[in-house]
């Protein structure tokens, strides 16, 4: 019988080290991607989940892996590019969740709330707002499918940076940098109501108190930007959300545009 599964072992070496290279980047990914990588989500739970993606993106990409060196110094160091890759893939996605952060503190500092601090789904608090948004967005997006969009997205990384060719300047430079700046200027966007409504706060102010000198205009706006922000929080959410889900599923649709 030993004689028999011989003819096997090549076989199974040859997937074993196709399912651990495309681990190793899958895990990059996992260590940011939204809802699955957030710092709650216990360290098993993500090995799990990395396993378990590794198993969906593996099939689809196994022909473009190539053997395993005989060499296994030249094995082992095709682990940190490929987690480097990984890595950097990931941190696209996670900067949706940043977009949604820097529209809550804009929100926040223009409504006089950005004191009041929320919980957290990383390390570093944020204010209330910021958490108000973070949470539903990144409840949205998993409802909406984000384990299928994911695994695609995955499946696409190996399309733009193929296994073993490693990151390279020029890809690093014109889609990160277009990266950066789509995210701050989603976040931008999105804050844009409570910027409108702290300018025009400012302007009424600023008219009052030069009509009025004797009126301390501060103790009494004070309470009505507080409370104007929390009725625009709840007016405008939904919008908010809205535009944020559809720049996401647009990214996850034809992540970086028409790269190649």
């Amino acid at each position: 019988m030993i004689a028999e599964l011989l003819p096997l072992v090549p076989v199974s070496q040859a997937a074993l080290w196709t399912g651990f290279v495309v681990f190793v980047r899958i895990s990059g990914v996992m260590a940011v991607l939204p809802a699955f990588g957030d710092q709650p989500v216990p360290m098993r739970v993500r090995l799990v989940l990395a396993i378990m993606f590794t198993l969906v993106v593996a099939p689809s990409v196994g022909s473009t892996i190539s053997p395993m060196p005989d060499d296994v110094l030249r094995s082992v160091a095709v682990f940190g590019p490929e987690a480097a890759v990984g890595l950097f893939f990931g941190i696209f996605l996670r900067f949706f969740i940043l977009a949604l952060q820097i529209a809550g503190s804009i929100a926040a500092q223009s409504t006089s709330l950005s004191q009041i601090f929320g919980g957290s789904a990383g390390v570093d608090p944020q204010p209330a707002i910021g958490h108000v948004l973070v949470v539903a967005g990144t409840a949205l997006a998993a409802l909406s499918g984000l384990h299928v969009q994911a695994a695609a997205y995955m499946i696409h990384s190996y399309t733009m940076v193929p296994f073993g060719a490693g990151l390279q300047p020029d890809l690093v430079s014109s889609v990160g940098v277009a990266e950066v700046s789509r995210a701050f200027g989603l976040g931008f966007t999105l804050a844009a109501p409570f910027l409108i409504a702290s300018l025009i706060y400012n302007v009424v102010l600023g008219v009052i108190n030069r009509a009025m000198p004797q009126l301390m205009v501060s103790f009494v706006g004070a309470p009505a930007i507080t409370a104007g922000g929390l009725i625009l929080l709840l007016l405008t959410a939904p919008i908010i959300l809205s535009v944020w889900m559809l720049a996401f599923e647009s990214f996850m649709h034809m992540p970086f545009g028409a790269w190649p």
